[in-house]
């Protein structure tokens, strides 16, 4: 029998597809922009028949012209449209969100336009959790109206599971949320799969995988240049594992440098051994971790074992061109579990009896946390009573805003 067949939307470096590639997936047309995204999927996956285009430029009738297949032939379309319009980040920098304001979130159109057209078997639509938040929910409202109308207009009968989920508890060595949206054309309710680990001991579940587990056998690639760079370089080796620069607040063990929760949460984060690693971001600043615990930033094959790449791909492009495909990316395994209940569950196909590929071996013993050093000489200038956070659209820049529009 021939594997299920995937068209690819907003495939940035592959993970989606890589996951459903494990889970016996076959990628028959894929959708990206970014160019150097694309050279990552010619280097590595060529027959996925990458179209380095905007979707907005490309007819669904060339998707699958590329993908041999006609209207309803396509097993399963997936994507993940452009996320900043729901991100955390853009409260951050903010105070809220443009959201659907935004121009980016047309991204969410085009998913809808090309689902319309091709009228797959089932789909999958990934983004941020903010997309679902409560009472800021108007991206997942606009979905869930024009899936409503696509059945009206079409005769099909997609009727969305939504799930906010945690790759930590799937097996993932990292805590990262997203939102995905799966459904069957013929109306089939898609159960999501039950958590398989967790952080604390519990009966029938895994505690969760660490870095360590992810990345403990990765030899040092003496040719990239991991160097944390800038003002707050030198301060990071007098934060221990796991922590960011709260560690330096008056509420911790550390110097009081900094008011509680004036940073955003990634402001010197170092990974711990013993714990999965924090969300990989796509763009960070020079202070931005999360950090290795040898006090440098992560490298490529660090950032594609903590994403659950297989092994065998090399993200390509400078240094932050692999940042941005690693942080845009979703974990593999996380797309492989979903890719085995999908193709039982929605396409009728017999269920996978061989273990999860991409999920990482236990590595133990965990070896103990790195020595702490004490805070150099030109941050003690610093110590003092700082203030904390006083309260959302409370802080030094929200009350700048307000004043520079007043």
């Amino acid at each position: 029998m021939a594997p299920p067949r995937i068209i690819s939307l907003y495939t940035g470096a592959g993970g989606l597809d890589l996951g459903f590639e494990a889970a016996g997936f076959e990628t028959v047309a894929a959708v990206e922009f970014d160019h150097d995204c694309c050279e990552t999927v010619r280097a590595n996956r060529p027959e996925w028949n990458i179209i380095e285009r905007s979707i907005f430029d490309i007819p669904s009738e060339e998707l699958m012209d590329v993908g041999g297949a006609k209207v309803g032939d396509i097993d399963l379309l997936i994507g993940g449209p452009p996320c900043q319009p729901f991100s955390k980040s853009g409260y951050w920098a903010r105070g809220d969100s443009l959201r659907l304001d935004d121009p980016r979130a047309s991204t969410l159109s085009a998913y809808l336009r090309v689902l319309r057209d091709v009228r797959p078997k089932a789909f999958v639509l990934e983004n941020v959790e903010g997309l679902a938040y409560r009472g800021k929910d108007e991206g997942l409202q606009l979905l869930l109206s024009n899936i409503r109308k696509i059945n009206r207009d079409t005769g099909s009968d997609y009727r969305p599971s939504i799930q906010v989920l945690n790759a930590a508890d799937f097996g993932v060595p990292q805590l990262r949320e997203r939102v995905f949206l799966i459904a069957a054309r013929d109306g089939t309710q898609f159960r999501f799969p039950a958590p398989t680990h967790s952080a604390e001991p519990m009966l029938g579940y895994e505690l969760h995988r660490t870095a360590w587990d992810a990345i403990a056998d990765v030899p040092r690639d003496l040719t990239e240049d991991l160097a944390v760079k800038g003002k707050w370089a030198r301060l990071l080796p007098s934060i221990p594992e796991g922590h960011n620069y709260l560690w330096h607040t008056d509420r911790m063990g550390g110097e009081p440098l900094f008011g509680w929760r004036r940073r955003f949460w990634s402001f010197l984060l170092k990974l711990a051994k013993d714990k999965p690693s924090w969300t990989v971001q796509a763009q960070p600043g020079p202070a931005v971790g999360p950090f290795h615990w040898e006090n440098r930033r992560l490298s490529m094959r660090e950032l594609c074992r903590i994403q659950t790449f297989p092994d065998d791909i090399t993200l390509t492009g400078s240094r932050h061109a692999v940042q941005k495909q690693a942080g845009n990316a979703v974990p593999s395994l996380l797309a492989e579990v979903l890719g085995r209940e999908i193709r039982v569950q929605l396409l009728g196909r017999p269920r996978l009896r061989r273990p999860l590929r991409l999920i990482p071996p236990r590595r133990t013993p965990v070896p103990s946390p790195e020595r702490v050093l004490a805070v150099p000489r030109e941050f003690l200038s610093l110590r003092g009573s700082h203030s904390a956070h006083p309260g959302t659209g409370q802080g030094f820049g929200a009350v700048a805003r307000v004043r520079a529009t007043a």
